[in-house]
């Protein structure tokens, strides 16, 4: 995990660490996207929640989303912006338009600064840190979404409760 990775809460020292690589337009994604939050609730004062973004090239819109949300971290958003794209998935999600203006009106309803947002929506460098994202993955062997890692380590649950015991055991040692 790279030190600039995108952090959903930070616990400092934090034991356990929690990566996901994901994909805005991905419907597991977001089909898991209630239980990861379930797991944030229950372990967030122990366990740091990582998002590293991997938009998959078949989905015409992943990259946009990453973009979005990666600008609306740029001003301490990233969780608002997260959220917005998970909850609004069936809106955009696995449509052959570009959906940049309804990307801008999510930013719009959480009163960022656009002139910013704007700037780094259309960025080199926010596209480079998601390719960065997108090449690490690829590097640990990530080839779909989600793909979850625990301190380091690739995990495959298959349930919630596969993903509490792993968290659990991670935190008993």
């Amino acid at each position: 995990m790279r030190e600039d990775s995108r952090r959903l809460n930070d616990v400092p020292d934090a034991a356990v660490t929690f990566v996901e690589f994901l994909d805005f337009e991905c419907e597991a994604c977001a089909a898991v996207f209630p239980a990861i939050e379930q797991l944030r609730e229950t372990y967030g004062d122990r366990v740091s929640f990582v998002i590293r973004y991997f938009p998959l090239p078949s989905h015409f819109n992943s990259e946009r989303a990453a973009r979005a949300v990666e600008a609306a971290a740029q001003q301490g958003e990233l969780e608002a912006m997260y959220r917005k794209m998970y909850e609004t998935q069936t809106e955009w999600g696995e449509q052959q338009l570009p959906k940049d203006d309804l990307f801008r009106q999510y930013a719009e309803e959480l009163g960022l600064d656009m002139a910013k947002w704007d700037a780094a929506y259309n960025s080199e460098d926010t596209l480079q840190f998601i390719r960065d994202d997108f090449n690490d993955g690829v590097a640990l062997g990530v080839s779909g979404t989600p793909t979850f890692f625990l301190n380091g380590q690739l995990i495959q649950p298959e349930t919630l409760d596969d993903l509490t015991t792993m968290i659990d055991e991670a935190l008993a040692r």
